[in-house]
């Protein structure tokens, strides 16, 4: 299978991998100041926007070996909330290919148990999974608006999502239902402290969906890893505060423009 890859930019290799229900063209236009860091390699996740859904990626180390396919060796992965969790199941197959990791609004368990408060209600997630069955294209929006909630850019952040997912096809509705149960299903917590890549875990102080506790321990579980909270965002930081966000990949790929006009690198 050969996924849709958007290749552009000089510098490092990073890939990009997106959040469920989106594509690669909702990254917007924090991806051209970006491009002037790295050369971007933007997936379209398996079933997402211009990739087409291999039946047999059903479980999440199906789904993030179908991505390695398409990783340069040497590369820093950066993903966004379901494309983190692929990411980090990327070096849990075999962090030797990759360079490093950028996780943004990312857990290591999406849903929450008696060992871990900072999730989703199980019931909450089984209520949307349903609710795709009835109606797909209103459940992804419905979700486009939970990402901005409490945002201080919370309406021009969702007018870009939006905008940004109606300008390719509808993820088929088999990538949903799996993305779906692999949030439901996904516990990398064990697997974080083997994980030894240089890392930085990027969250929004008012993320509903990822609570930034959960990339606190995230970050806090990984040997080479730090945590950078953003003030005032929610689950999108780079696309409502695009020029935090940019300073701490800038620092994650080593560049020293990292530093400056106040993106300085914790």
């Amino acid at each position: 299978m050969s996924l849709h890859v958007e290749t552009f930019g000089s510098g490092p290799d990073l890939v990009l991998l997106h959040g469920w229900g989106l594509h690669g063209g909702t990254w917007g236009t924090w991806l051209e100041a970006l491009s002037g860091r790295a050369r971007l390699h933007v997936v379209d996740l398996p079933g997402h926007g211009l990739s087409a859904w291999p039946r047999h990626a059903t479980t999440l180390a199906a789904l993030a070996s179908s991505v390695g396919e398409v990783v340069p060796d040497g590369a820093h992965v950066l993903g966004w909330s379901l494309g983190g969790i692929i990411a980090l199941e990327l070096a849990r197959q075999d962090q030797r290919r990759l360079a490093g990791l950028i996780l943004v609004a990312t857990t290591p368990r999406f849903v929450a148990g008696d060992d871990w408060p900072w999730g989703m209600p199980e019931s909450s997630l089984a209520d949307f999974a349903k609710r795709l069955r009835v109606d797909h294209r209103r459940t992804v929006q419905d979700f486009l608006a939970l990402q901005i909630l409490g945002d201080e850019h919370q309406q021009p952040t969702l007018r870009a999502l939006r905008a940004a997912v109606a300008s390719r096809p509808e993820p088929a509705l088999e990538a949903l239902t799996v993305g779906l149960e692999i949030l439901r299903v996904a516990d990398l917590r064990a697997a974080l402290p083997r994980i030894d890549l240089p890392a930085v875990v990027i969250a929004g102080e008012r993320d509903r969906l990822t609570p930034p506790a959960a990339s606190a321990r995230l970050a806090a579980s990984m040997p080479s890893a730090r945590y950078c909270p953003i003030a005032r965002a929610a689950h999108a930081p780079f696309l409502s505060h695009p020029r935090a966000v940019l300073g701490e990949v800038g620092c994650c790929l080593g560049d020293a423009r990292g530093a400056m006009h106040g993106e300085a690198c914790a």
